[in-house]
C-alpha cells in the first residue's frame, strides 16, 4: 500500500513537465486585449486551479510571430494573420498545472468560434476565426517551444500556491 501511495506521488509531483508542473502557453490576441477580456480570462484559469508562472504584455515583434506561426507560413492566411498578431499589444501567459494543456484547449474551445461550445473563452466571447481572442498550446511538445520563445527563463516564476493542498 505505501509503494502504491508512494509511486502515485512521484508521477503528480516529480520536476518537470509531468503531473502538476505541465505548463501550457497561452496568448491573448490584439483584440482581446483591445476588448479588455484579459482579466476574465486570468480570473478562468485561476478558478479552474492553474498556477499562473508567467506572465506579459507586449508588442510583438514580426519576427517571433513569423517563427511562432512557422507550420502556417504556406497558408495563403499567413500575412494576415502576422499583421493581425502584430496590431496591438500581445498578452503571452504560461500556466501550469495537472493536464494543463489539454484542459486549456477545451477552455479555449474550437478554432473557429461558430463550432466551439457555451461556456468556453471563444464561445463566450467570439464571433469570426479571424478574430477569436486567445492562443493555446495544442500538445505538451508545442507548449514546450512556444514558452521558450515567448519567455526567458528568468521570466518564469517558481511558487508555491496555497491553494495547491486544496486543489490536488
Amino acid at each position: 500500500m505505501i509503494f502504491l501511495f508512494m509511486s502515485i506521488f512521484a508521477r503528480f509531483f516529480q520536476p518537470g513537465w509531468t503531473g502538476v508542473n505541465e505548463r501550457t502557453f497561452i496568448a491573448v490576441k490584439p483584440d482581446g486585449v483591445q476588448r479588455k477580456l484579459v482579466g476574465e480570462i486570468v480570473r478562468r484559469f485561476e478558478k479552474k486551479g492553474f498556477k499562473l508562472v508567467g506572465f506579459k504584455l507586449e508588442q510583438v515583434p514580426e519576427d517571433l510571430l513569423r517563427e511562432h506561426y512557422w507550420d502556417l507560413r504556406n497558408k495563403p492566411f499567413f500575412s494576415s494573420l502576422i499583421r493581425y498578431m502584430s496590431s496591438g499589444p500581445v498578452v503571452a501567459m504560461v500556466w501550469q498545472g495537472l493536464d494543463v494543456v489539454k484542459t486549456a484547449r477545451k477552455m479555449l474551445g474550437e478554432t473557429n468560434p461558430a463550432d466551439s461550445l457555451p461556456g468556453t473563452i471563444r464561445g463566450d466571447f467570439c464571433v469570426e476565426v479571424g478574430k477569436n481572442v486567445i492562443h493555446g498550446s495544442d500538445s505538451v511538445e508545442s507548449a514546450q517551444k512556444e514558452i521558450s520563445l515567448w519567455f526567458r527563463q528568468s521570466e518564469l516564476h517558481h511558487w508555491e500556491s496555497s491553494s495547491r493542498n486544496w486543489i490536488y
